[in-house]
């Protein structure tokens, strides 16, 4: 094979590698900043427990809003035990809000107050769902937890917290979520969601039974 091809074709194949290099340099820096689809990992608990309970929820959802007390009492009764991690999963074609009230929770999270406001969200869940424009509801849960409102509102719209909200949404499509709540412990999908607090600690104690 003539020399001269073999120093051209070694010189692509430098050209090929420092182009796949660059490219893969550049979306690990943008995954380290956040703006690829990563879903949340809003933890609460212990997460050495190896005991995870998940929830899928949407902040407009009814369903979640009567939920939102029981769990709270799982989370306190538990809380040195098992790690409680909550993902966006806003079904907006039956809730209108779910997808504004969700991106305020991100972009609160991004100020580190995402359970803050996460619970704002469904302590006053009758007062906003409703509304025509919600967005004076957030403003006002965002002020009472001490946001930065001007970062509050840029974030709210910004394409991170969106792709993170597609991310939950995707997580729990994956794992065949079609409605709210759902609930994982263990990775084990609940079917029939408990009503009250013994029976959630019935499945929780089942759980870290397996774990000793």
């Amino acid at each position: 094979m003539d020399k001269r091809f073999m120093i051209i074709l070694a010189a692509v194949i430098v050209i090929f590698g420092v182009i796949f290099w660059t490219t893969k340099s550049k979306t690990d820096t943008v995954g380290k900043n956040g703006s690829t689809s990563a879903a949340s990992q809003h933890i609460e608990g212990n997460k050495a427990s190896g005991v995870t309970f998940v929830e899928y929820g949407d902040y407009q959802c009814p369903y979640c809003g009567q939920y939102y007390p029981l769990v709270k009492q799982v989370e306190q009764q538990y809380a040195d035990k098992i790690s409680y991690q909550f993902r966006n999963f806003p079904l907006v074609q039956l809730h209108p809000n779910a997808m504004a009230a969700a991106r305020a929770a991100e972009a609160a999270s991004l100020q580190g107050k995402f359970w803050q406001m996460h619970d704002l969200l469904y302590q006053n869940q009758n007062t906003w769902a409703s509304a025509s424009s919600p967005s004076s509801f957030f403003d006002q849960y965002a002020q009472q937890i001490g946001l930065n409102l001007s970062t509050f509102h840029s974030d709210q719209n910004s394409a991170q917290v969106l792709a993170t909200i597609n991310a939950d949404q995707a997580a729990g499509q994956a794992q065949q979520v079609d409605a709210t709540p759902t609930f994982f412990i263990n990775g084990k999908k609940i079917d029939n969601p408990p009503t009250d607090v013994a029976g959630f600690a019935k499945l929780i104690d089942a759980a870290i039974a397996t774990k000793k």
